[in-house]
């Protein structure tokens, strides 16, 4: 077998200090094609520039200092799968430099341009992103007014991409395909067609496009993966499908996806104005990935039980919603829908990890727990993002919203929830409220950053605080902490701790190619 260069040791080949070499704008190496970032059909949102050496090719972009001012690479893959990109690039100034990564229109990655000292010094950034066959738009777009480094060239490994091989039998769905047909490739069937079909242990793959429904897609309880091999409802690699419900009125029997077996993995849907719920999880042991949960008339994406004779040791548990996002989901009444819920009738070991909750008419997150049915199991959230909830993203604002980031109980009932390494930003009324749960939660490493009222409420029970951080930029309603908190946590008592200097400025965030949440404050990479 002969060995593989490195494809970071490949990045746009090395070049004697100072030299100009003519090179074509896309040329091969033994492991990526190279796509110089002067030459068509890549291009540049500003100058084309050689006064710094070092460069490969026959120059390099210089991008205008703005947000949004992209260099976007034309790239082309022999078949569907992921990509591994090198971007070779040189950042003169101290700070780090972040852009958005998308790919085909849809977001796929961050990244931060770190400082290289000076601007002849070149280094690079590597990103794995999904891509399609034939050819793929990549676009480098900066997310604050200091613009993007000097970007050389790419380098781009597709060489090793295609489908993922399923570890059982595979269907194939598109918008265009029918209940009758195979469910291959080349005669894709319909996804209730497919849900109906497919074994334990098997994967549905769901071409891209538009998918209008007029009925609730169920996956029935009983139709279950096994733990050592779940059954796979997948994007299709490099493409989106969207599950759109438009055609629903608003009830709450109108769900979008409900996935009512156990065992499963949904992967890169977007499921969008469903009559309730976009997706509804009343099984056990899923894992929903990289899913947007949107324009919903209930909340997004809600974990609880099936139906209401649904004995209390099967209510939904052990669930893992990862990276995933929810945003601009609103009911008629204006005080339902949530981004994220595991409220109600839920058990235990449900986790939410990378997940972002914003614009929602509610809250961000609901634990809410009922006294007829008795406390949920508890719940834990981590690394996530709860911003602009109570406020979608046109404006509207509903005075029946509780407006919070995470809202964590309900009815003086005691459930000891995990809310760790976490924030809350601009939401409409509390960033972390207990909501009247009296239980001992843990509460560590989170933060919390001007929101409309307390940052942290908690008013009673025997919860522990470590290590949080609230911030204001003027003046507001101090925090209100009942528990176990000491000298590790900053809380907003009317004026800001040296802490806060990481988290001023605009917030963005993106998901990494591993799907990791990068969140940034003013351009500054935050870590709770």
């Amino acid at each position: 077998m002969n060995a593989r260069t490195p494809l970071s040791l490949l990045a746009c080949a090395a070049l004697t200090v100072g030299a100009v070499v003519a090179l074509p704008a896309v040329t091969a190496t033994a492991a990526a094609t190279r796509y110089e970032a002067e030459r068509a059909p890549a291009t540049c949102d500003g100058a084309i520039d050689t006064n710094h050496a070092g460069y490969s090719g026959t120059g390099f972009c210089n991008g205008r200092n703005a947000v949004g001012a992209a260099v976007q690479f034309t790239v082309d893959a022999p078949q569907a799968g992921t990509a591994t990109l090198v971007v070779r690039f040189a950042n003169g100034t101290t700070a780090a430099r972040p852009a958005s990564v998308t790919v085909n229109g849809s977001a796929a990655a961050s990244a931060s341009f770190e400082s290289t000292g000076t601007w002849a010094a070149w280094t690079t950034k590597t990103l794995t992103v999904p891509v399609r066959a034939g050819s793929n738009t990549v676009r480098l777009s900066p997310t604050t007014a200091d613009g993007l480094p000097n970007i050389d060239c790419l380098d781009a490994d597709t060489g090793g991409t295609g489908t993922p091989a399923p570890t059982g039998p595979a269907l194939y769905v598109a918008p265009s395909g029918t209940d009758s047909a195979a469910g291959t490739e080349a005669d894709p069937t319909t996804l209730t067609s497919a849900i109906s079909r497919i074994t334990p242990g098997g994967t549905i793959y769901l071409r891209g496009g538009t998918y209008r429904h007029t009925q609730t897609i169920t996956i029935p309880a009983g139709r279950n993966g096994t733990s050592a091999d779940r059954t796979e409802l997948f994007a299709y690699p490099g493409e989106t499908p969207v599950l759109n419900f438009s055609a629903m009125a608003e009830a709450t029997s109108n769900r979008g996806l409900a996935l009512n077996a156990d065992y499963w993995h949904v992967r890169g849907l977007v499921v969008e104005r469903a009559g309730d719920n976009g997706i509804f999880v009343g099984g056990s042991n899923n894992v929903i990935e990289r899913t947007v949960t949107r324009f919903n008339r209930d909340t997004g994406l809600q974990l609880s039980r099936m139906a209401s004779t649904t004995p209390r040791d099967q209510w939904p548990s052990n669930n893992l919603i990862l990276s995933a996002e929810s945003h601009d989901n609103a009911d008629s009444d204006g005080e339902d829908a949530d981004g994220f819920a595991a409220k109600l009738t839920v058990g235990p070991g449900n986790v939410f990890r990378y997940a972002v909750a914003h614009h929602n008419i509610d809250d961000g997150w609901d634990l809410y727990t009922k006294p007829d049915t008795g406390a949920i199991g508890p719940v834990t959230i981590e690394d996530s993002l709860a911003h602009t909830n109570g406020t979608l993203s046109d404006g509207t604002v509903n005075a029946n919203g509780d407006r919070n980031g995470y809202k964590l109980g309900g009815e003086d009932i005691g459930v000891n929830h995990v809310v760790r390494r976490s924030i809350a930003h601009n939401n409409g009324k509390h960033g972390f409220t207990y909501n009247s749960n009296p239980g001992t939660m843990t509460v560590s490493d989170n933060v919390s950053v001007n929101n409309a009222q307390r940052n942290f409420s908690f008013d009673a029970g025997t919860s522990v605080f470590r290590n949080n951080v609230s911030c204001r930029s003027g003046s507001g309603t101090n925090d209100r902490i009942v528990g176990d908190a000491d000298g590790s946590n900053q809380f907003w008592l009317g004026s800001n701790g040296s802490r806060c200097s990481s988290y001023t400025g605009a917030l963005n965030w993106s998901f990494a190619g591993d799907g990791r949440l990068v969140v940034t404050f003013g351009g500054t990479v935050v870590t709770p």
